[in-house]
């Protein structure tokens, strides 16, 4: 029983950080937001809603500075105020913004906001349980060890999900008649929005493929689209 209580004691800590941790943030996004008003953004969206054929695409200003999007677990989509001032001083065009909405939606699609939520708490599950473990024989550098495996693990399946929701976006901006163009053309741009932040990156750039990468792989998807 000794052996195996480490591992229960994971499975009910990975349980409870992720009731706290979905409560948490919900309750952060509540208080921080409000709906986007903005009639011409809303024209872009009303696009990508006729083209998944859904009344609107609901999104909501989260007043915060960094430059980011995300999608919430409940489904809900967000642009940060540091972004919208971004669009509002003409640094980013409506199009390259409603292309961050349509990648958002894409994580919410295929299930990654939810399953990131998840993904967190078994992160902080493996690394107790692996830190116990390893800290039994590799005294001192056991935690060290645990700490970098779950990280690169995270990172790697944060990349995945990232390529996956690029493409949705892709596909999406198509069928709205908006392009992949903006896309890529923001991309091109994330260097210059970040380093205005005195070279603060933004924890969503961490665990992002590299822009360079993003943008082969978006060539490579419409390369294959016009073949067919």
């Amino acid at each position: 029983m000794l052996r195996v209580t480490p591992i229960l004691l994971a499975v009910l800590y990975a349980f409870a950080m992720y009731h706290f941790s979905a409560w948490r943030t919900r309750r952060e996004l509540d208080a921080r937001s409000t709906e986007l008003a903005d009639p011409a953004l809303k024209r872009l969206t009303d696009r990508l809603a006729a083209a998944l054929g859904v009344a609107r695409v609901p999104v909501h200003i989260y007043e915060i500075d960094p430059v980011n999007g995300l999608a919430a677990p409940d489904g809900r989509i967000f642009i940060t105020r540091g972004f919208y001032r971004k669009y509002q001083s003409g640094e980013v065009s409506g199009e390259e913004l409603t292309s961050v909405i349509a990648h958002e939606l894409g994580h919410v699609a295929l299930g990654h906001s939810r399953r990131r939520m998840i993904d967190f708490s078994g992160q902080n599950a493996m690394r107790t349980a692996l830190a116990m473990l390893l800290g039994r024989f590799i005294p001192f550098f056991g935690v060290w060890i645990a700490n970098m495996l779950t990280t690169l693990l995270a990172a790697r399946l944060s990349r995945a999900d990232e390529y996956e929701a690029d493409a949705y976006a892709a596909a999406l901006l198509t069928k709205a008649g908006i392009g992949v163009a903006p896309q890529k053309a923001l991309f091109h741009k994330l260097d210059a929005l970040t380093a205005q932040r005195a070279g603060v990156v933004p924890a969503w750039l961490l665990s992002h493929p590299k822009t360079a990468e993003r943008i082969a792989a978006l060539d490579r998807l419409e390369a294959r689209w016009q073949a067919h």
